[in-house]
């Protein structure tokens, strides 16, 4: 593009138009443009947020990889551990216990997960010591039959600190009266809020040896040993390379299985908000069609005089390329900006909008994530303001090439 092309180009976006309907279009396109990127780059924002505060209340709880035996128990766990350990992205490794089984307080019955964990290997793969809101994960001892509860699950059975809950495992006994259920009564330690209901209200924490009792394993015998990776989002890999590391036959599962279901509903719900917010950067976009072609119309005398004076059809096409495209990056640049600062203070900014309207958008009472959670990515931002200035340059071809087929002397027939 040579420097007159680049002049005139600028020169007509910059000039006083006759025409002030123009102007007033050209405004509305590149505002367009501006608020549709801003609420873009926004609500992707708030929508990695949302992930990441699901994700890492869910992986407060549950592990990043998890081996298991085959039939449900494994033996020699510390091998497992050592050779899993071993691997570059193994950071930590736990044993436990898992199983299932009832708790009664009274004439209350609730069915819950039980998992019997040693609590200083624990707190390595999980941040559930960070989660109690009463008593401490180190309180459970061996014998001494304690166990931890989620809030949930203690406001249902109506116990605190100290109380007593019988654990009824669905393991029989044969009796001379009948297969009678294993029964044993514990005394609340703890209380802890993961902020995920599947976990406050139907997990319960145990030591690891009185889950052996319980369910009549074998001292070296535990479900299977959790994994905490230095990188999460490489849990499928790492999966793939511990199958050959590992001596025992057991069976690999990662979190991205596990919770499946939570992230794709996430993944899914941001994908079809951002391509319905796009379609407001793609009618703005599409306005400066409408803005150039009356462009076209109006400067139709000075575009047939600089056709006499040797400007070829290309040099006036990407005249008018320059004034489209000026729009375009002008509102790029401000929706970046504007979608940027608001992605950083969204929860600044429905705070001020609940006073003074008075209205609570996220009710402690009713959500677990009360506040407006916000995660900029580069990579988002990028994409976003890659793809609304290519629509505002994909707008200015019609109207560019149209200009270049003026006929001079059709133009000047009348002037």
């Amino acid at each position: 593009m040579s420097a007159y092309e680049l002049f005139i180009g600028l020169r007509y976006t910059r000039a006083k138009r006759r025409n002030h309907f123009i102007s007033f279009i050209s405004l509305i396109s590149l505002l367009g443009i501006t608020l549709g990127m801003t609420a873009l780059i926004t609500v992707m924002s708030v929508m990695n947020g949302f992930q990441k505060e699901v994700r890492t209340r869910i992986l407060g709880v549950a592990s990043h990889v998890q081996v298991s035996g085959i039939d449900g128990t494994l033996t020699n766990w510390p091998q497992v551990a050592h050779e899993t350990t071993n691997h570059p992205q193994v950071e930590s490794a736990a044993p436990y216990v898992g199983a299932q089984g009832m708790v009664s307080v009274g004439q209350v019955v609730r069915g819950v997960m039980v998992r019997g964990i040693l609590p200083a290997l624990e707190d390595k793969v999980a941040d559930l010591d960070r989660m109690m809101v009463s008593g401490r994960l180190d309180a459970l001892v061996p014998g001494e039959f304690g166990i931890v509860v989620g809030t949930e699950l203690a406001r249902t059975l109506g116990v605190s600190r100290d109380d007593k809950i019988v654990l009824i495992s669905p393991q029989g006994q044969v009796t001379p009266a009948g297969i009678l259920p294993r029964l044993k009564q514990f005394t609340v330690t703890g209380i802890f809020e993961a902020g995920h209901f599947e976990y406050d209200s139907s997990l319960v924490l145990i030591h690891i040896v009185d889950a052996q009792k319980l369910y009549r394993m074998e001292d070296d015998q535990v479900s299977g040993v959790r994994l905490k990776l230095r990188d999460l989002f490489l849990a499928p890999q790492v999966v793939r390379e511990l199958v050959p590391l590992i001596s025992q036959d057991t069976h690999i599962t990662d979190w991205t299985r596990q919770h499946a279901n939570y992230f794709r509903a996430i993944q899914i719900e941001k994908r079809m908000l951002s391509l319905i917010l796009a379609l407001i950067i793609a009618v703005a976009a599409f306005n400066i069609v409408s803005t150039l072609v009356m462009a076209v119309t109006d400067k139709q005398p000075d575009i047939a005089i600089l056709r006499t004076l040797g400007a070829s059809p290309r040099s006036i096409m990407k005249i008018f390329i320059v004034q489209g495209t000026l729009i375009g990056v002008f509102g790029t640049l401000l929706g970046v900006v504007g979608g940027v600062l608001l992605a950083y203070n969204v929860s600044d900014v429905i705070a001020l909008a609940e006073r003074l309207f008075s209205v609570q958008f996220l009710s402690r009472e009713v959500y677990y994530i009360s506040e407006i959670p916000s995660d900029p990515q580069m990579a988002d931002i990028v994409t976003v303001a890659t793809v609304s200035f290519l629509l505002t340059l994909l707008a200015t071809i019609y109207p560019s090439y149209r200009a270049s087929k003026v006929n001079p002397a059709e133009a000047l027939r009348y002037e």
